[in-house]
């Protein structure tokens, strides 16, 4: 029996959850709950091998309620007109609204 290094295992991990989050963004429209359940599995993949979700992931997750938001399908991005330059996303789940502020 082969034993797996710890390195391979957590690069095979991220692979999936790439593959997992991309498959969730394209399937958000015509199967919502597909999607849910895709996300579900890469979130779960990452707690799983304690490794920590890369920015381009995790910003497809509610901050609040912790389910998967797809932009312009259960989410509304919006970019702030206020002095400090922001994008806004309102959660349609949850109706939780947060900022991500650009910086200069």
């Amino acid at each position: 029996m082969e034993i797996i290094v710890k390195p391979a295992v957590r690069k095979l991990a991220m692979e999936r959850m790439h593959i997992l989050i991309k498959n969730a963004i394209s399937n958000a429209k015509t199967d919502p709950k597909l999607s849910q359940h895709q996300a579900l599995l890469a979130r779960r993949i990452s707690t799983r091998h304690k490794i920590r979700m890369p920015y381009e992931l995790r910003m497809v997750f509610c901050k609040k309620c912790k389910s998967f938001i797809a932009p312009g399908v259960n989410s509304r991005i919006r970019l702030g007109r206020s002095s400090v330059k922001a994008v806004r996303i309102s959660c349609y789940l949850c109706g939780h609204t947060y900022r991500k502020i650009i910086s200069n």
